[in-house]
């Protein structure tokens, strides 16, 4: 069979350390073409995966021997450049968030519906062994009822993990759209929505006090209800300096599953009967030294291009996920609970 030929637009840090080394990785897979603005990122990444550079996608979308597309580019141009790939013939995985707002999110749905292509989110939480554990364990009834959750994903900031350092486009919001919100925060709507299922009502306090020089939000706190009443906080953050927190505890009627919270075990059920159980699973990615080997994220998108089967992660998947981080800017701005449900918007009570 003949390998699927991929392109890579955009080679700052997500390409370099998550598609780029993932796709080599996969032995169905042939790296074609790496773009980039800076001629230099391209070259280097060109060379190193034997692919040819190019500073302009819209040459990358010409070449008919390109079966698929990484879209690793800024938040603004998430939906252009997915919507140019996806009417050009490619499949198209896009980083997270996959839009700056439900009509861009659409607008990429329909041309891949259209077209007939596979449209991917890059959310890589869903593949993350413990938090499949722990659906399994919530889908079995085991912790009985689901009362309540915190999730929470924090780190120092991009500032150390962008390609760009502290003049990252992270922190333009004309580039960015959002701040912690939309490089963590979506993420863990989107875990959250995979475990306990569709949010209703969402509320939010959201604000800029940790960075300098930047009106992106960095630190975010959100409340979040589903249609029976689960009821949780989901927390993101680019303020915390001394680590990170990727942590997800869910508090049932028999009892409690805390995942990544602990540094020995990636997932440990405590019973109301007393009972403890500690699992030692495949460890969740991180940006640091050592912490990335695969996100499954990759492969995922392959395989679903050479079976012909829609990938976890839709656009509409991705949608649904970026429509939370939406209403909780909404929320933050109108000092309201949003509904995700209907077009109603409920004050809170002063």
């Amino acid at each position: 069979m003949s390998k699927l030929k991929v392109g890579v637009i955009g080679c700052g840090s997500i390409a370099k350390f998550r598609h780029l080394p993932e796709y080599k990785l996969n032995k169905t897979v042939e790296i074609v073409a790496v773009c980039d603005l800076v001629a230099e990122r391209a070259e280097k990444m060109a060379e190193e995966y034997g692919a040819k550079a190019f500073t302009d996608y819209k040459e990358v979308l010409k070449l008919d021997d390109i079966d698929a597309i990484s879209v690793c580019l800024p938040n603004y141009l998430h939906a252009p450049v997915s919507i140019d790939a996806l009417k050009a013939g490619k499949h198209v995985l896009c980083e997270k968030p996959m839009a700056t707002s439900k009509e861009e999110a659409e607008a990429m749905i329909e041309a891949a519906k259209r077209n007939d292509k596979k449209l991917m989110i890059a959310h890589n939480q869903r593949f993350v062994a413990s938090h499949q554990k722990a659906k399994e364990i919530i889908d079995s009834g085991k912790l009985g009822k689901i009362y309540s959750f915190k999730t929470t994903f924090g780190h120092p900031g991009p500032e150390g993990w962008s390609i760009d350092g502290a003049g990252s486009w992270f922190f333009h919001k004309e580039k960015a759209f959002i701040g912690a919100m939309g490089d963590l925060g979506v993420h863990k709507a989107d875990l959250m929505r995979y475990l306990l299922g569709e949010f209703t009502e969402v509320g939010a306090f959201i604000e800029t006090n940790a960075k300098q020089n930047t009106d992106v939000d960095d630190n975010a706190v959100c409340i979040l209800r589903t249609e029976n009443g689960i009821i949780g906080t989901l927390a993101a953050s680019w303020a915390y300096v001394s680590g990170g927190d990727n942590s997800t505890i869910i508090y049932g009627e028999k009892g409690t599953l805390r995942l990544e919270a602990d540094p020995e075990y990636s997932m440990i059920e405590e019973y109301r009967d007393g009972s403890v159980v500690y699992h030692k699973l495949d460890r969740i990615q991180t940006n640091e030294e050592n912490g990335q080997t695969t996100s499954h994220v990759i492969n995922h998108f392959v395989e679903s291009i050479v079976e012909n089967k829609e990938p976890l992660i839709s656009g509409e998947e991705g949608m649904k996920s970026l429509q939370i981080i939406l209403a909780a800017l909404e929320s933050q701005e109108t000092k309201r609970i949003v509904s995700l449900k209907k077009e109603v918007i409920y004050a809170s009570k002063a």
